[in-house]
Order: C-alpha cells, then sequence, then structure tokens
C-alpha cells in the first residue's frame, strides 16, 4: 500500500512538473492594478484642433520570439502581406498596415489587450494613443514543484521583479491605418548591500516583444497563426547608427535616414523612452510630447526626472513640455529640440532629451 502511495504520488509529481514545462513556454499577463478612470487630463481636451486622428467610438510559443530582422541601410523597407493586412520593417522596427479606416480598427484593437490580460490607462481616441497599464507576464515565474502545487492557490505571493508596459498609436494614412506598438519595461533591484530594501529600475525595451504582439494583433485583425508567422519572418537586423552632434549652437541627433524612416524611428523612441506624444504634425515633422515618469512605484523618482535634476516633488511640477522636430534633406535627417513655445532649445534639458532619443535609436 505504501509503495502504492508513493507511485502515485511521483506520478502526480511528475503530472505537475509536465504542466509547468509546458506553462513556462507561455505568454501570460497579469495587471498589477485596477484600472483608473479613462478621462483625458484637462490639459490634453485643447489638442483636438485637427481631425487626422479623430476616432469614433491566447498562449504564445516562445519559439515565435524569433523576430526578424531588417534589411541593410538604402534598401527598400520590407512588406509581407495577407489580405488587407501587412507587416512593414525598416531597421529593428516593424508596425502594420490595414487597409481600414481607423474607426474600423480602434475597438478590435483596444479589445486585444484587455483579452492579453491587460488594463488601459490611456485611451485617447482624438489622438489615436491607448497605452496599457503596468502588468506582469507571470509565465515567466519559477515552474518548480512548489511553485506547481501552491501557485495556484498562492499566486499571489509570487513576482518576477519584472513590470512590462505597452503603448499603441494609430496614424491614418490616405489608404488606411498605421498600428505601432511600443514596449517599456521595470526590473525590481536591490537598493541595498543586505538586500532589505527595493526599487523599480527602466529597463531596456525589448524590440522582440514588440513584433510578438504585433504578430498576435494581426491574429486577431484576421490574419491565421501560421500566416502571421510567416509575415513576421525576414533576415537579419541592421540599424542605421544615431550620433549627437552641435548645429547652430543647440544639440541634435543625426541619422542616416530619409524623413519616412527617421519619422517612424523617432516616434517609437520617443513612445519607448516615457514621452507621451499629445499630438503630431507629419507634414511639419513635429512631435508635441510632455515627459512621463516611467515608473510603477509613485513614491520612487523615475529615471528622466533624475536626469532633469527635479528638485521639487513630481505633484509640485507642472509638466514639461517640448516640440521635438525631424527635418531632412535626402537621406538624412536632424532632430532637435524646440520649448513649449516652438523656440529652439539650447538647454541643459534640451542636451539630455537628445541624449535619451540617440541612444534608443543606436
Amino acid at each position: 500500500m505504501k509503495n502504492f502511495s508513493r507511485f502515485a504520488l511521483l506520478a502526480l509529481i511528475a503530472s505537475l512538473a509536465a504542466c509547468s514545462v509546458f506553462e513556462s513556454d507561455k505568454i501570460d499577463y497579469k495587471s498589477a492594478g485596477k484600472a483608473p478612470s479613462l478621462e483625458v487630463p484637462p490639459d490634453l481636451t485643447q489638442l483636438s484642433r485637427e481631425n487626422r486622428y479623430a476616432v469614433p467610438g491566447g498562449a504564445v510559443s516562445a519559439n515565435s520570439f524569433q523576430a526578424g530582422k531588417a534589411d541593410a541601410p538604402g534598401v527598400p523597407t520590407a512588406v509581407a502581406a495577407l489580405g488587407d493586412v501587412r507587416m512593414e520593417r525598416s531597421g529593428n522596427q516593424r508596425w502594420i498596415v490595414v487597409s481600414r479606416p481607423a474607426d474600423q480598427v480602434w475597438e478590435p484593437v483596444r479589445d486585444f489587450w484587455q483579452e492579453n490580460g491587460f488594463l488601459l490607462t490611456t485611451d485617447q481616441r482624438n489622438l489615436g494613443i491607448m497605452e496599457t497599464d503596468w502588468a506582469e507576464n507571470r509565465a515567466k515565474l519559477p515552474q518548480d514543484i512548489i511553485r506547481g502545487t501552491l501557485g495556484k492557490l498562492l499566486d499571489s505571493i509570487y513576482s518576477t521583479g519584472e513590470l512590462d508596459r505597452f503603448r499603441t498609436r494609430l496614424e491614418r494614412t490616405p489608404n488606411g491605418t498605421e498600428i505601432y506598438v511600443s514596449h517599456r519595461g521595470m526590473a525590481e533591484v536591490y537598493s541595498d548591500a543586505r538586500k532589505e530594501q527595493t526599487v523599480w529600475q527602466p529597463r531596456p525595451s525589448d524590440p522582440e516583444l514588440e513584433t510578438e504582439f504585433l504578430r498576435r494583433l494581426m491574429v486577431k485583425l484576421g490574419v491565421s497563426q501560421e500566416q502571421s508567422k510567416a509575415l513576421t519572418a525576414s533576415a537579419a537586423p541592421a540599424s542605421t547608427a544615431a550620433r549627437v552632434a552641435t548645429i547652430d549652437g543647440r544639440p541634435a541627433v543625426q541619422i542616416n535616414d530619409g524623413f519616412d524612416r527617421a519619422w517612424r524611428r523617432v516616434g517609437l523612441a520617443l513612445d519607448r523612452t516615457g514621452f507621451t506624444v499629445e499630438d503630431r504634425d507629419r507634414s511639419a515633422g513635429t512631435y508635441f510630447v510632455r515627459y512621463v515618469t516611467p515608473n510603477p512605484d509613485k513614491s520612487e523618482p523615475g529615471l528622466f526626472s533624475k536626469l532633469l535634476n527635479l528638485g521639487r516633488a513630481a505633484k509640485d511640477e507642472s509638466p514639461l513640455k517640448f516640440r521635438i522636430l525631424v527635418k531632412s534633406q535626402g537621406e538624412t535627417s536632424t532632430v532637435s529640440v524646440l520649448n513649449e513655445a516652438g523656440a529652439p532649445d539650447a538647454t541643459a534639458n534640451a542636451q539630455r532629451i537628445v541624449q535619451v532619443i540617440a541612444d534608443d535609436l543606436k
């Protein structure tokens, strides 16, 4: 009888271990908090001066993370299409192009994030921007025997020490809608030698994770799993270098890209590094931005706040607003910083902003 009990116990443990191995190969996001009210802040209510952005109203294998890679500089952007959905790429960046008006795309995209375990903290249809809250990929939790037997009951006691947030930006085009997804991450690290206290710090954005969610979004928009994998497959990445320069006494970023590619790369860099794009005027090459600290712990100052040497508490600060200008001549583009009034900014803040953008573009 004892031998039978031992055998049964071993069989149970083996089955739990097998489930754990299977579960570790998944993406399973869980929101880190409750959804706040999706009200547009007062300072954004005056931004709808144009109608360009007015919009009415499963488990995934880790193997699909082998996202693609791009053509060398100078080679035309790669395009893979199926029906009215296609994926385009430039460097290590990808985005979806849908031959549908934005009013037909917004709700499916919104549902997509909620179906994948996220809450939306930003839902600004007039700007074509939505953003998730900070969420944890529970599939990254240790898949040991203790976790397998107790984790389902006491799930809240486990933490990966990592949080992710995603921003989705919809751009109207003459023939449909472009959809961009950008990732920001935070990691919990020890702040003292005795390992008794922790703080949250930004961690690098993950282009492959962005690509994976774009692939999953294609499925939501009607592409099959197999077809979506085929559309995202490509060759090795090749990125165009970005360098900081001084032009007419002001800091700037220089990129060996034409306007279209530079505009896309800068837009994703702004999303990844914590800027909120309040408005954009592609014809003038201008992003209207303000900075939002990428920090899930409101008691801790964020990285960029430290860079800007903001001495006062965040609640006492007026939002820091800037304009990011992209100007191109042939296959060379310059990215510079203007103040809120649109005048060239040569302050230390502009220098730091330029450096942050350049670092993400590298």
